[in-house]
């Protein structure tokens, strides 16, 4: 416990000295970052399969701080250089959690360092992009270098971002669409009228099996502007090399995905969010499927027009491996401090059910409790 205080304590005090907006050396180049802690504690049991005994797990809690920082230089309009890097001290919960998703989806001290299995630490992103455009509302953009999937497919307006908004992972993004991260790759986006079309290729270093794959995906995305509220209704297609073993473990499969994705403002208070995503099941996967969505709630409803309330939930259909269904609930509240700080209050429930091997196996479920206090400048 010594030590979460300590991230929190480290994090009030830079909230307090950091400027509030990103450093602009000049009109060309611009450094600015965020930087979060967040301390999360469980309470997790496991039910018996005969539905007769009630084990108990431990009970902890831990935290977590990434710091990311983010370097853009323009020399012109349509070209741009950019780089991100993450330092962070301690992993959170994942090395004591139960559950096969993630808690807090940020990177942590383990997933900054030997990225990909490419030996190199702490450099997430660093690429160049040029933007050309045609007429008024035509224009393509194309990013090459070390890059994030996840910067261009899969995005959504009020569950993509686990440093400002929800936690758990599966909010984030489609953990069904297996979404490249930091590796070099190429990517293009082409923009007309309320219409984007952007695809992606990456080479990844490694997956979890040690193996050296490829991955692509491509996005559909419509932005209806009506009376309502602005909107985002997006269809994605992913996939990957033969790199992946099969649920016997004795040939290479690739991975293949598709799902569609919503997000949508009822006028200025309320906002709503939908994710549904299938994966082919040819290799060894945890779930099939995921079904999730939830609420958004502008601070404008109660006089803090910087505060927001989300609400999620989801759930998900068991893979071929251990995995028959997950439920995860996920609710935060959000607090402005003051023009670069926010504190969030976080509660999760997650619930796994196993695929019954052994009369001793336990399916867990429970809660868990966060808050989250982040400095942006």
């Amino acid at each position: 416990m010594k030590f979460m205080y300590s991230h929190f304590l480290t994090a009030f005090l830079l909230t307090e000295t950091l400027p509030a907006q990103a450093f602009n050396f000049s009109e060309q180049l611009s450094i600015g970052g965020i930087m979060a802690t967040a301390g999360q504690c469980q309470n997790v049991s496991a039910r018996l399969p005969d539905g007769a005994s009630l084990k108990k797990f431990d009970n902890e809690c831990r935290a977590g701080m990434p710091i990311r920082l983010e370097i853009s230089y323009h020399p012109n309009a349509a070209n741009e250089f950019f780089i991100k890097l993450t330092f962070a001290t301690a992993n959170g919960l994942s090395q004591v959690s139960p559950w096969k998703l993630s808690t807090w989806a940020a990177d942590l001290e383990d997933s900054v360092e030997n990225i990909n299995g490419r030996k190199r630490d702490y450099l997430l992103t660093a690429w160049y992009k040029h933007t050309r455009t045609f007429g008024d509302e035509g224009s393509l953009d194309a990013s090459f270098g070390i890059i994030d999937s996840i910067d261009y497919i899969d995005g959504n307006q009020y569950a993509n971002d686990e440093l400002t908004q929800f936690m758990n992972q599966v909010f984030v993004n489609s953990n069904i669409y297996n979404l490249g991260s930091y590796d070099g790759g190429t990517a293009l986006e082409w923009e007309q009228g309320n219409w984007t079309l952007t695809g992606v290729g990456m080479n990844i270093g490694e997956n979890d099996n040690g193996d050296n794959y490829n991955f692509w995906g491509i996005e559909i995305v419509y932005h209806p502007e009506t009376a309502l509220g602005d909107g985002n209704y997006r269809f994605t297609l992913t996939g990957t090399s033969d790199s992946f073993p099969d649920p016997l473990n004795k040939e290479k499969e690739s991975l293949f995905s598709y799902g569609l994705s919503f997000d949508q403002a009822f006028g200025e208070i309320v906002g709503a969010f939908l994710r549904v995503s299938h994966q082919q099941d040819d290799a060894a996967v945890d779930y099939k499927s995921l079904y999730s969505g939830g609420l958004n709630f502008n601070g404008g409803g109660w006089g803090r027009d910087k505060d927001n309330i989300g609400i999620g939930y989801a759930y998900l259909d068991g893979g071929n491996r251990n995995v028959k269904q997950g439920q995860v609930f996920e609710a935060y509240y959000r607090a402005v401090l003051n023009e670069h700080a926010a504190i969030t209050a976080d509660v999760q429930y997650l619930q796994d059910e196993l695929t019954k091997t052994d009369l001793n196996q336990e399916d867990p479920e429970g809660w868990i409790f966060g808050l989250r206090l982040t400095a942006e400048f």
